[in-house]
């Protein structure tokens, strides 16, 4: 692929909201390519800075004007894309104002899929695991506008002390306003 080709895929992508790719999706994209010439201008897309790789198998667009707040959230999608991913624990019960301290770098996140911890430019993501059942998490979980969709504030708490994790800078008396 040359750049210039690369450029106007990338965004023509752009303008549909589309920034975050993983490797499989760029092969989409730069289909005509076999396997060995993607590789090398996938390499040099990384090398000019036009993608970048928050985290291994994840790349964003460098240029995009579609980029904002929910950038990690997208990023956390594409790493556990096919699971049921929800925002959850410390970073929902600070949403609903029910926690005392605000993880400001930090993006907790119940997944179907595995668990584990990624640090990215644009915060760490936090992947719990669940084995609850695609039902009972679409039961306990809301759209909001954003890529992941957010525990409610009960579900948040179940999930928080499920975990074993601290539970001492809930306000109890604020998690019950909000049912």
């Amino acid at each position: 692929m040359n750049i210039s080709t690369a450029l106007k895929r990338l965004n023509s992508w752009d303008k549909q909201g589309r920034f975050i790719f993983t490797r499989a999706d760029l092969a989409k994209i730069f289909h005509e390519d076999g396997p060995r010439a993607f590789k090398a201008g996938l390499q040099r897309l990384v090398a000019d800075e036009i993608l970048l790789r928050p985290v291994r198998g994840v790349y964003f667009y460098a240029l995009s004007q579609s980029q904002g707040d929910d950038t990690i959230e997208l990023i956390a999608r594409a790493l556990r894309r096919g699971e049921y991913n929800y925002v959850s624990l410390e970073s929902a019960l600070s949403e609903y104002g029910v926690i005392s301290q605000i993880p400001v770098d930090r993006l907790t996140v119940v997944t179907t899929g595995r668990k584990g911890e990624y640090p990215t430019p644009f915060g760490t993501i936090e992947f719990t695991h669940t084995k609850r059942r695609p039902v009972d998490i679409l039961l306990g979980v809301r759209e909001v506008g954003r890529p992941l969709k957010l525990a409610t504030a009960a579900v948040a708490w179940r999930d928080l002390k499920r975990v074993g994790r601290n539970t001492h800078l809930v306000n109890e008396q604020e998690l019950a306003l909000h049912g």
